[in-house]
């Protein structure tokens, strides 16, 4: 019996085009080294690799801890069937900063250093230590779906006996990373614009973080519920979504605070790239902030979609005006990406979508409901689950 080849479609030959040019930029990269693979020089030295594959890969990856902290810390049992979906983005988002790291180091042999080559003063040596162990962490969170999809019992048991210490390292973890990943900025006053920089950069990270996992969630559980033909757990995300609602109006008022209290509100006037970048990504987390208010928006699955990725768009747009617009005002130069940084970012990033898809229809991933009903577009209600497509 003969298997039959996949079928080519669109999105395939996509997929195939961004891994073959991402594969033929990993030649560059490795053979060439970073100044002949990429537009980095020592004026510049962290470009498109870390505010993207790093600064926002973590952060992307932030409905981990995000939900592991809600059921498992505070039990709001609810949320459990977008829990597993979110370690696995989580895991999977870890890991593949990782991999960007790997292109970004200059020595990507050495990798392993900080793990043995102490330096506990560095903000650097922090986020090493705190990103091993919690990509540790979630890949033992992950382990159950493993053991269950292969019937090792005994395995699962010991994993659960361990669980709840487990998830509190997580998300203690995550809190200490994801705030110094904007620790790693204060060092920099004089040459990160004053519109980003601020004493209060690492408490804003960590509530962005917070902001753009729950986002992702829904994001995630939108896509799956497409991809998969499962019913859409519109009820789960409305509230979730609510809960994004005023994590961003949080955010803002922070953020804004401080401007005031730093004096730079009158940068706005002024006329420049960094004042647009500011206005696009302050829009981009201020829209769904005010329309995530009202239900009949959160009771829309395309609504509810549409907010999530505003706000996933206005955190990328955040992590990479500090880690580039920022930082090129202050510096004094111009930095644009080579085609083959940008060629490595993508492949990474539909590796990662492509990974998901393939665990996510041979694992366990998403548990079986027994309230899931038929669709029920019309009339829905917060406790009503809604299939899309």
């Amino acid at each position: 019996m003969t298997r039959k080849l996949p079928k080519i479609t669109f999105w395939r030959a996509i997929f195939a085009a961004i891994m073959l040019s991402g594969l033929y930029a990993t030649y560059l990269r490795v053979f060439y080294g970073l100044g002949g693979s990429t537009n980095l020089s020592d004026k510049f030295p962290w470009g498109l690799w870390i505010a993207f594959d790093v600064m926002c890969g973590v952060g992307l990856a932030a409905g981990g801890f995000t939900l592991v902290a809600i059921v498992h810390i505070f039990r709001i049992e609810r949320y459990k069937p977008v829990l597993r979906p979110a370690i696995l983005t989580a895991f999977l988002g870890y890991s593949l900063v990782v991999v960007g790291l790997l292109y970004d180091l200059g020595r990507p042999d050495r990798l392993w250093h900080p793990l043995v080559m102490w330096n506990p003063r560095s903000v650097m040596f922090e986020v090493a230590w705190c990103v091993t162990l919690y990509t540790t962490v979630l890949f033992l969170e992950f382990l159950p779906v493993v053991f269950e999809k292969f019937g090792l019992h005994k395995p699962l048991e010991w994993i659960h006996r361990i669980s709840v210490p487990l998830m509190i390292l997580g998300v203690l973890l995550s809190t200490l990373h994801q705030s110094s990943l904007g620790s790693l900025f204060l060092i920099v006053p004089e040459k990160l614009y004053p519109l980003w920089y601020t004493p209060i950069l690492p408490l804003l990270f960590y509530i962005s973080s917070i902001a753009v996992g729950l986002a992702m969630t829904i994001f995630e559980s939108w896509h799956s519920s497409r991809a998969f033909g499962r019913a859409l757990e519109l009820p789960l995300l409305a509230s979730l979504a609510r809960v994004l609602a005023v994590v961003l109006s949080v955010y803002l008022w922070i953020r804004f605070l401080d401007l005031s209290h730093r004096h730079v509100f009158g940068l706005l006037s002024q006329n420049r790239i960094e004042t647009w970048l500011f206005a696009l990504e302050i829009a981009l987390m201020a829209v769904p902030a005010v329309l995530l208010y009202q239900a009949r928006v959160r009771l829309r699955p395309g609504a509810l979609y549409a907010c999530a990725v505003m706000v996933v768009f206005g955190f990328i747009a955040n992590r990479l005006n500090v880690g580039t617009t920022g930082l090129e005002a202050g510096s004094g130069t111009h930095y644009i990406p080579r085609w083959s940084e940008v060629a490595i970012t993508l492949s990474i990033v539909a590796a990662g979508f492509a990974i998901f898809r393939m665990i996510a229809q041979y694992f366990p991933i998403f548990e079986a409901h027994a309230h899931e009903r038929a669709p029920v577009e019309m009339g829905a209600t917060e406790e009503d689950p809604v299939t899309v497509g």
